[in-house]
């Protein structure tokens, strides 16, 4: 290069003979002019090292770090010696010495031993998953539970206790729970945009249409025995117009609601990779917070009007008066829903969308036990407390 000549030496070993003398013996060449890889040649055989080594001596003072491991230079001392850090979580290193650890993409995560990424696991509540067949399974059963009470009811629509709490109420409201039900199967499976939206607009509309049925039905049982009493100005509005003004005006507040949920910042498909390490968390992002809090609590103010009327109407004659069982009901609903909000902030991954299922499976069996528990009891095993004399307090 630039008209030097090429390098060439020799590579010589000095050795002591067995008289003591030293004499260098010829063990190899370097030649520049070679090509790459072939400028040295070594005779390893006629090497001989000094007895004090048993073996090749070692030109630097720290080994070699394997592939998981990164070179950390040791201050203050030759370039040769340095100390083997292990990669952390999310990087790797695949070759022997390396100078520093690399990130891994994000849909991967570094094995053990740092050598080499592999892809995360993917985490939702999927059909597959234990949780999700007991949670899928006990919607479905809680489903055809309440399609029993409601072919009940519509097969002794003609008895007193059916007639008495306004059937017409109670079917209405045994839909509404049988859809509270099966709402609860929207949040199993991988979750996409679309179904993020529709789980919670469902949701929210569902129970709103439940509690406004059981706000109908105390209010009727407020205005039924008000207006028992003489010169009573309820009298007028005995009759069907005003459950179904409450249940119209209770629902469409909702509805109004979640529009403006769904046009401002609707829920949203996340791929969530900061939960956990080594795991992608398919969830859905609700998008706007305050209006997920707004759903819920409506729905909470829906529930607590309901167990104020209740509650105020539970000394009314027992006669035809399910005023108790609402109170029981809505005080049940409600305490499902408080404990909710901080099991829902701590929860994480799956186990966040089986609170909210498991929320909505309790609730709705709290409606169904404490409301129709007892005129189930009464239908099936009591037939003689089905009479309008009991139920007027005759016998």
């Amino acid at each position: 290069m630039n008209g030097d000549s090429p390098a060439v030496f020799d590579i010589l070993n000095q050795q002591i003979s067995q008289d003591g003398t030293f004499t260098c013996i010829k063990v190899g060449s370097f030649d520049s002019s070679l090509s790459a890889g072939k400028e040295i040649v070594i005779n390893a055989n006629a090497i001989k090292w000094n007895s004090a080594f048993s073996g090749v001596p070692h030109s630097v003072c720290s080994e070699s770090c394997s592939p998981g491991y990164w070179k950390s230079a040791q201050k203050g001392r030759p370039v040769c010696c340095f100390d083997c850090v292990p990669c952390s979580d999310g990087e790797f290193s695949n070759q022997t010495d390396s100078a520093a650890c690399m990130n891994c993409p994000e849909d991967q995560w570094s094995n053990a031993f740092h050598s080499r990424c592999i892809p995360r696991i993917i985490e939702f509540l999927s059909y597959d998953d234990p949780l999700g067949i007991t949670l899928s399974a006990a919607s479905i059963f809680c489903f055809f539970i309440t399609a029993s009470v409601l072919c009940m009811f519509i097969k002794y629509r003609q008895t007193p206790i059916v007639k008495a709490n306004n059937w017409a109420l109670s079917y209405f409201l045994l839909i509404s729970i049988m859809l509270c039900f099966l709402c609860a199967l929207i949040f199993i499976g991988n979750p996409r945009t679309s179904t993020c939206m529709l789980r919670q607009v469902v949701f929210s509309i569902v129970f709103s249409f439940c509690i406004a049925c059981v706000l109908a039905k105390t209010i009727t049982v407020v205005i039924a025995f008000s207006a028992t009493k003489p010169d009573s100005k309820l009298r007028k509005w005995v009759g069907p117009k005003i459950p179904t003004y409450i249940i119209v005006l209770a629902s469409l507040i909702q509805v109004l609601l979640s529009i403006v949920w769904l046009v401002t910042s609707p829920p949203f498909e996340e791929h969530n990779i900061k939960s956990t390490k080594d795991k992608i968390i398919i969830e859905c992002n609700e998008g706007s917070i305050v209006m997920f809090y707004c759903v819920l609590g409506y729905l909470g103010i829906l529930a607590n009007v309901s167990f104020i009327v209740a509650f105020l109407a539970r000394k009314l004659p027992n006669s035809f008066n399910e005023a108790k069982h609402i109170t029981f009901s809505m005080l049940a609903f409600t305490c499902v829903w408080i404990s909710f909000v901080p099991a829902y902030l701590s929860a994480k991954g799956k186990y966040l969308t089986a609170v909210e299922i498991f929320a909505i499976l309790s609730s709705a069996a709290g409606l169904l036990c404490c409301i129709f528990a007892p005129k189930c009891y009464i239908i099936m095993l009591r037939p003689e407390m089905n009479s309008k004399e009991y139920l007027m307090g005759k016998l």
